[in-house]
């Protein structure tokens, strides 16, 4: 049964807005766009740990891991062709979000998501049946593609089609995907590597076509948000959507909003130029910020590579697999306990304590590994070994409910209508730009900071916590088209910048004070 409720507009009035089943289903399906995205993030630590793959693919960095002890422990996977097979699909993703703002607005969110699946479909196929190093990363590149047209379609979807009370939660199923498909992966590669044949790694590599199929056919299924019906003028058809996800008939205050935010979002012509307009700042720094700082938490240096970690850490072969599952594992149930606490409990709550956790389980790792692992030799005994697993589990777990979700929630329920493509877009962008530099240079990185690398990403903890402290403003609760008059302009900081008289607007392709083609601050969603 739905569930009643309402969510307040801007001007006081209440919308009806029951939790349908066609919302949950919806949200379901799109949000598969995660767990694609998570199965390519689990599976290439896996496979870049298997020795048949490294021996086809990477056979200096086979010889090296084979040699041991003739090679510093920090340094075994220290190779930048290995690192550009990870490193890779960030960089295409990263490309391919340039065009996904453009299909986002133009075709919709659900094409887009279903551009998104077909091409994932094609990279898994020449993943799993590479024969060489260009055509493994040809693949890599294409699922590339796919992970920045669904990184930008899924949470403007999950954003738009949800009720405002539990947009937070619905908004987190992106992420609770991505990490249920990395513990997929890592189940996957934990079957894998066991194999005999040396084929493991190609069923590892071919079974991301599971999530790929997943997603084109859920892009199928579900419907088009109103929001980008009405903004591309199909007014009835977004009506008629509108009173679908709404489970009621009196959607006429809800549609009003949505058809000015749709005028005023036309007659921006320049949205990337909007961006960097006085009253979209705060936005656009809370949004690039996130996207830095979730980065440089180092959980992707970690997902990446956690096979490969627990290798060096010591570890044996099924050992390390085994450890990356039990990491993963953590990261699916703790991401729970965030759709669960993010809309009572707030997102600054979340972040912050999250930071004290992240820290002091950095601290810990550091000191054990630059105790206990030196170039040349491994005295990591059980209970030490244990101990490590333990405080990365401990740090997977605060990211898992906070760094995690958070740095793709509040930059898509904060941007206004006008810019919420372009802002998502270079959500996006800076997101995977980051995720491109760490991925590239962790295994570096690894090799001459040595444990000291904990240390590097604890201090970054620190600084982001600080930041959350005084200059990310709680927006729980808060319906889209309020977050201007009930958030930025009640900050200590960012109020200065939602000054009517200072804000020039690139209105109909020329310079507009606002006044007659209006921006008023509540702009609605």
């Amino acid at each position: 049964m739905a569930g009643g409720g309402f969510a307040t507009s801007a001007n006081g009035v209440e919308f009806e807005a029951k939790i349908t089943p066609i919302v949950i289903i919806s949200c379901i399906m799109a949000a598969t766009g995660g767990l694609m995205f998570g199965y390519d993030v689990g599976v290439s630590g896996g496979v870049t740990s298997m020795p048949e793959f490294l021996k086809k693919f990477f056979p200096a960095v086979h010889r090296r891991v084979e040699a041991g002890a003739d090679k510093s422990n920090y340094c075994k996977y220290d190779n930048q062709g290995l690192q550009l097979f990870t490193s890779s699909l960030y960089l295409a993703g990263l490309t391919a979000t340039f065009f996904a703002s453009y299909t986002t607005r133009t075709l919709g969110r659900r094409l887009t998501m279903l551009i998104a699946g077909v091409f994932f479909i094609i990279g898994v196929a020449l993943n799993a049946g590479a024969q060489d190093l260009a055509m493994l990363i040809a693949g890599r590149i294409l699922l590339g593609c796919g992970v920045g047209f669904a990184n930008q379609a899924v949470p403007l979807f999950l954003s738009e089609i949800a009720p405002t009370r539990i947009r937070g939660g619905l908004n987190i199923l992106f992420q609770l995907n991505v990490t249920i498909g990395i513990l997929f992966a890592n189940l996957v590669n934990y079957g894998t590597a066991k194999i005999k044949g040396g084929w493991g790694w190609r069923l590892s590599l071919g079974l991301a076509g599971i999530p790929a199929l997943l997603l084109t056919v859920g892009a199928l299924m579900v419907t088009e948000t109103p929001n980008s019906l009405v903004e591309r003028g199909r007014l009835d058809e977004g009506k008629a959507v509108l009173r679908r996800i709404r489970g009621t008939d009196n959607v006429e205050p809800e549609f009003a909003d949505l058809l000015e935010a749709s005028r005023l979002a036309k007659e921006v012509k320049h949205p990337f130029r909007n961006l960097l307009q006085r009253r979209n700042r705060p936005q656009l720094v809370i949004a690039v910020a996130l996207q830095i700082f979730q980065q440089c938490t180092g959980i992707n240096a970690i997902m990446f590579y956690a096979p490969v970690l627990f290798n060096t850490l010591g570890f044996g072969s099924d050992a390390s697999l085994y450890s990356a599952v039990v990491t993963g594992a953590v990261n699916v149930l703790s991401t729970l306990v965030s759709i669960y606490s993010v809309d009572k409990v707030g997102r600054r709550v979340l972040l912050l304590e999250a930071g004290v956790q992240m820290f002091f389980s950095q601290v810990v790792i550091a000191i054990i590994l630059g105790i206990k692992v030196t170039d040349h030799s491994t005295n990591l005994s059980k209970g030490f070994a244990i101990l490590v697993v333990v405080m990365i589990c401990t740090y997977v777990a605060a990211f898992a409910w906070s760094w995690g979700p958070l740095g793709w929630l509040i930059p898509s329920e904060t941007f206004p209508l006008e810019t919420r493509s372009a802002g998502q877009s270079v959500t996006v962008c800076v997101n995977l730009l980051f995720t491109f530099i760490i991925a590239q240079a962790f295994l570096s990185m690894l090799c001459h900071f040595k444990f000291g690398i904990f240390i590097f990403f604890s201090a970054w903890v620190l600084i982001m916590s600080v930041f959350v402290m005084f200059l990310l403003p709680e927006t729980k609760n808060v319906p889209i088209e309020e977050m201007t008059e009930r958030v930025w302009k009640k900050h200590w900081f960012w109020a200065r910048f939602m000054d009517d008289d200072k804000d020039h607007m690139f209105v109909s392709g020329e310079k507009s004070n606002g006044k007659s083609n209006g921006f008023d601050h509540s702009t609605r969603l």
